[in-house]
């Protein structure tokens, strides 16, 4: 068991929505922050492993399956990466 598995909820919760807010660039900071802030508290154990593996991959990568210009693979499909496509298309829709 790793020490991010043993960390309290709260904590991790803040570590996520802080990595969330610096990805690296001010582009993904855009799409992953507000993400991070309206919907983090509600994600449950394994929605939070899933942001988690999410915010390891790259961001170019990211970045194209958020926008649409490509595909996700599809070990991320139906998980996290749905909800925060989905939250950005609601919020400019």
């Amino acid at each position: 068991m790793s020490d991010e598995d043993r960390e309290p909820a709260s904590v991790r919760r803040k570590r996520l929505r802080f990595r969330s807010w610096h990805r690296g660039t001010k582009e993904m900071d855009l799409l992953m922050g507000p993400f991070a802030d309206a919907r983090i508290d509600g994600l449950d154990e394994s929605r939070l492993a899933e942001l988690e593996a999410l915010l390891a991959e790259p961001e170019p990568d990211v970045y194209g399956w958020i926008v649409g210009n490509a595909a996700p693979p599809a070990r991320l499909q139906g998980t996290v990466l749905d909800q925060i496509i989905d939250f950005h298309a609601t919020k400019h829709a």
